[in-house]
């Protein structure tokens, strides 16, 4: 796992988590709903955050399919062409 999915999975987390929190007061507090409203809420959350989750580590990212020192060759042969 590269560094790049770690910080987008731990702020997915995060961003989740707050949305969860926000959506527990708004139920708590202002709208009154059953009981078992808050663990679908739970529910629709995690399923939210697991699909995004597998969505993102199945794209494919095509920065790690070049080779950087090949890159950087390539980019110093075309500068003095130039």
């Amino acid at each position: 796992m590269k560094k790049k999915d770690v910080v987008f999975t731990i702020g997915l987390t995060i961003l989740m988590g707050v949305i969860w929190a926000i959506g527990e007061l708004i139920m708590g507090l202002w709208l009154a709903v059953i009981p078992s409203a808050h663990i679908f809420w739970f529910a629709i959350i995690v399923v939210i955050t697991l699909g995004i989750s597998v969505w993102h580590s199945l794209i494919e990212d095509g920065s790690d399919l070049e080779d950087p020192k090949r890159a950087k060759y390539e980019r110093k042969v075309n500068k003095r062409r130039k």
